[in-house]
């Protein structure tokens, strides 16, 4: 079993379903788009075994090319597109790579590999060449680690791996429906947008709605044109929204309405209110399109009062957990009621889990195992030998807990907990969690930081105009109240800038403690 044969199961099945929504490409018609592509790319050079690289926004040419490349038995460099010429360069020489399809305007004066324009035409489609006899065990796709807390490593995806995650998303069935529009605005290079954005419609026989850009107006402008049913993004953008919806409804001074009726919806049904509640209701989800019922979020935690607005909206809402070692979501929240606020759910499918040298909060390691798992990183003996255990659990470098359903909480990476002088570990996402509450506080990072030989908990501060260092100082010491005196945060730094973020908008804690090592942000030391 391979990707390309998944596709023409799926052909079989549902033939006449629009798997590209805007480009209005049904999935039988895929197949010619496809076999164009490979005959341009085995033109090009490209033979099986050969590494391929996609540098490409969610356009239609990425999904045809990334199954013509499949089609010709290579493999799939997933390149992000936010990187430099330099990155990119020691990317493609360190995975083996030759030719880049990539849109002209990332194109460069490339050395190690040539370029090939992603969005050409492909003029004539060689009938005789067929598709290469790919086998599961096989490399679908490579990427490179985020590098946030540490250097990048190359994971290789199977075939096997990539197609038992399709199938273990089965667990969200109920939710995920045949021949409804999945939204795919998150990058497809991503493993969570490839993931949820892409195999989950292959396998669920659902169109995707391909949205190249982040901007608020051409996404709304889907959504009032496309009524898309199931929308991923990450937690940052689902915060953005129910900030956009507040405000204009505010704007309107009917917040004190709407408030109310959110909050108070179960006994205005009781007493015959309930045509009310859902027009107010469904004016208020209108600004998702008449179709929307489904939003999941993963990449980050989803703070509770922000899951909180969606569903007293009538909208379920599904937090997962995933990484690039596992193809995106192993764990994911079932939209139910009485849900412990944080947690990103039980695991999925066929997936184990282990957690392990737990303290006395119940916090440990997470290790995991399953088919959807990858099998080691390329090249890195010394890491796949920190990482997997002799029954082939993988350590995800997470540390979590189980609450009384059987759903997990994040409680931070090893590689960013904080010990103290005392022993004692403080978990920065506990942290800035607390934190985000402040008004005017966009963002913070929280990480280990040496101050007059001593360890301390630091924190350095995103804010809005208008937020003085004395205000800060007096929030930060009432959110300190909430937990223990050793994780209190005394040293911190403010700035007006943005935190420099990953693309899925996790921040990037090494790169924040270096600026505040160049003296990029205003300090205060208590």
């Amino acid at each position: 079993m391979n990707m390309y044969k998944l596709l023409e199961q799926i052909i079989q099945k549902s033939p006449k379903t629009v798997f590209l929504v805007r480009e209005n490409i049904t999935f039988e018609e895929l197949p010619k788009y496809i076999k164009a592509r490979a005959t341009s790319l085995h033109e090009f050079g490209v033979k099986p075994g050969d590494t391929v690289g996609l540098l490409s926004h969610n356009i239609p040419e990425f999904v045809s090319t990334l199954f013509a490349i499949w089609y010709l038995g290579a493999r799939a460099l997933l390149l992000d597109t936010n990187l430099t010429a330099d990155e990119y360069n020691n990317m493609t020489e360190r995975a083996g790579c030759k030719v880049v399809c990539a849109e002209k305007s990332f194109f460069y004066d490339a050395k190690g590999f040539k370029f090939f324009d992603i969005t050409t035409k492909d003029e004539k489609t060689d009938e005789n060449l067929e598709p290469y006899p790919l086998k599961d065990d096989d490399i679908a796709t490579l990427s490179f680690t985020s590098g946030s807390t540490g250097i990048p490593k190359i994971v290789p995806l199977t075939h096997a791996n990539l197609i038992r995650c399709s199938e273990n998303l089965e667990y969200l069935g109920q939710w995920l429906r045949h021949d409804e529009v999945m939204y795919a605005f998150l990058p497809l290079y991503h493993v969570f947008g490839f993931a949820v954005g892409f195999l989950a419609p292959l396998h669920f026989g659902m169109g995707i709605l391909l949205q190249s850009t982040i901007n608020p107006n051409a996404i709304l402008s889907d959504f009032a044109q496309y009524n898309p049913h199931v929308i991923p993004a990450v937690p940052k953008v689902w915060e953005i929204f129910r900030k956009k919806i507040i405000d204009g409804i505010k704007a309107k001074k009917k917040w004190g309405l709407v408030s109310f009726i959110m909050n108070n919806q179960k006994w205005l049904r009781m007493i015959g209110m309930g045509k009310t509640v859902d027009k107010v209701l469904g004016m208020v989800r209108g600004i998702f399109g008449k179709n929307a019922r489904f939003l999941v979020a993963g990449g980050a935690a989803t703070k509770p009062e922000v899951e909180k607005f969606y569903t007293q909206l009538g909208l379920a809402f599904a937090q997962g957990y995933g990484m690039t070692e596992t193809v995106g979501p192993i764990c994911c929240s079932k939209p139910i009621k009485n849900r412990v606020p944080y947690a990103f759910g039980a695991p999925m499918g066929d997936v184990e889990i282990d957690i392990r040298h737990k303290d006395s909060d119940g916090i440990g390691m997470l290790w995991v195992r399953g088919k959807q798992i990858f099998g080691g990183y390329m090249n890195n003996e010394e890491a796949n030998k920190e990482s997997f255990d002799k029954d082939g659990f993988f350590c995800t470098g997470d540390l979590v807990s189980m609450d009384k359903n059987g759903e997990l909480h994040f409680a931070g990476r090893k590689k960013q907990v904080i010990v103290l002088d005392s022993g004692k570990n403080v978990y920065p996402d506990e942290l800035e969690a607390l934190f985000l509450e402040i008004d005017g506080v966009k963002n913070v990072a929280v990480f280990e930081y040496e101050i007059n030989d001593k360890t301390v908990s630091y924190g350095v501060f995103s804010v809005e105009d208008g937020m003085t260092m004395e205000k800060l100082a007096k929030e930060i010491a009432e959110k300190n109240k909430q937990v223990a005196p050793y994780k209190w945060v005394t040293h911190f730094a403010m700035t007006t800038e943005d935190l420099p973020l990953t693309s899925t908008q996790k921040i990037k804690h090494h790169v924040v403690r270096q600026y505040l090592m160049d003296g990029r942000y205003t300090e205060r030391h208590e």
